[in-house]
């Protein structure tokens, strides 16, 4: 622990208590000490709003390197030899910082625009009601397996031109890679995910080269003639991270927000019934799902000097967790931040997503899939509920808030 620094929060986001409801812990830091060392992890935490848009605007003094790592323990030699078998140097976009970030983002907004996007919901809306359709007359089902992760990594593949049979590996593979990166395993299981990272890494360096020799209208080919048209061109290891990103990215986060958002929508008796009423209040409703339980409950900056952050002092080389979940709910940021209100003002000012050059480029799909999902499921799933009231089961992912199962019933 930095000297002179008491550490008054008890803060451990791995911890079963805190899965289920950290934001007790939240509230406290912010009235407390609103800057804090983790002594625990070896970071600091920031959690009122100003303060994390403050970090989220200098990259200058914070950079983004390792931006989804929470471990502050250098890997073991033996996970660094299995990694060493791909590309361990692989840079991805919200782990960079300029000039490298402005080209990839740039190789990034080349290939995948606005107008790709917009014309990705037609396909949502057709993979949200094919998988519907395969559930929809059991009665139950465990709405994660059957439809929160499937219909983010089927649009994601779509959009990249990967054959579905593949989907399911890599969604195993891509929560290894973000395993890899906390604390809290052992070996072996470093080991497991550390071969799986090579694997997702060989994956997408294989479309890469199919896309180089045969070409095709899907992104990665949009990206592969992207990376060779710009100046200079941008070689294949650096291109590999795009797509990889865009699949543990494009996926991760909206699973888990929809996820938080039945939940949120089931908690109080009429709400869900109010959002079927009137369908204009869909998008203000995605918002206020992603402030009261963002899917990314914060990300990790370093410090490239000494600085001044909320009455408290940071060395230079600092680790940073800029704790986008905590912002969410300041209560000086957001009238009555604890309670869902689809209807308070300012909405667009909520974090989920981030802000500043690392803003999430995959947002307005995200929104897309969000706003046909959810209105979708209430009305295809009559009498929706939860199949046990009792005890949730969240993930176990240091840095992001999601349940690994939501049982659900409903009227057939």
């Amino acid at each position: 622990m930095p000297d002179d620094v008491a550490c008054p929060i008890d803060f451990d986001p791995l911890s079963p208590e805190q899965r289920r409801d950290p934001y007790p812990v939240y509230a406290e830091a912010r009235e407390r000490a609103p800057v804090f060392y983790a002594e625990r992890y070896g970071f600091w935490v920031v959690t009122r709003y100003e303060d994390v848009l403050a970090v989220l605007k200098d990259d200058d003094t914070f950079s983004s390197r390792d931006a989804l790592t929470s471990s502050h323990v250098e890997l073991p030699a033996e996970v660094q030899a299995v990694l060493a078998e791909g590309w361990p140097e692989m840079p991805v976009i919200i782990d960079t910082d300029p000039p490298l970030h402005t080209r990839i983002r740039g190789l990034i907004t080349r290939a995948f625009t606005p107008r790709r996007i917009a014309e990705m919901e037609p396909r949502v809306r057709a993979i949200a009601e094919e998988l519907v359709d395969g559930f929809a007359a059991d009665g139950e089902a465990d709405l994660v397996e059957r439809f929160a992760w499937p219909l983010p990594l089927r649009v994601v593949g779509d959009m990249l031109g990967l054959p579905e049979g593949d989907l399911g590996q890599l969604h195993a593979w891509s929560s290894h890679w973000l395993r890899l990166k906390q604390p809290g395993a052992t070996l072996e299981q470093q080991l497991d995910w550390a071969r799986s990272t090579v694997e997702l890494q060989r994956y997408f360096m294989a479309r890469l080269e199919e896309r180089e020799r045969d070409g095709g209208d899907d992104l990665i080919a949009a990206l592969v003639r992207s990376a060779r048209d710009v100046d200079p061109p941008l070689p294949r290891e650096v291109v590999l991270g795009v797509p990889l990103d865009l699949v543990v990215a494009g996926h991760v986060t909206v699973t888990r927000a929809l996820g938080n958002g039945l939940l949120l929508l089931l908690a109080e008796p009429g709400r869900a019934e109010r959002l079927l009423a009137d369908r204009a209040l869909v998008p203000a409703a995605v918002e206020e799902i992603l402030r009261l339980e963002s899917p990314a409950q914060g990300l990790f900056r370093t410090t490239t000097r000494e600085v001044e952050l909320g009455g408290a002092r940071l060395p230079a080389g600092a680790r940073v967790m800029v704790h986008y979940g905590s912002a969410n709910r300041d209560a000086a940021a957001f009238a009555a931040p604890d309670a869902y209100d689809p209807a308070r003002e300012g909405l667009h000012r909520q974090l989920a997503f981030g802000k500043g050059i690392h803003v999430c480029i995959g947002a307005p799909l995200a929104r897309i899939e969000l706003r046909v999902a959810l209105p979708l499921l209430l009305e295809r799933l009559p009498g929706l509920r939860l199949a046990d009231p009792g005890e949730l089961e969240w993930e176990p992912i240091f840095f992001a808030r999601g349940l690994a199962r939501l049982p659900l019933r409903w009227d057939v």
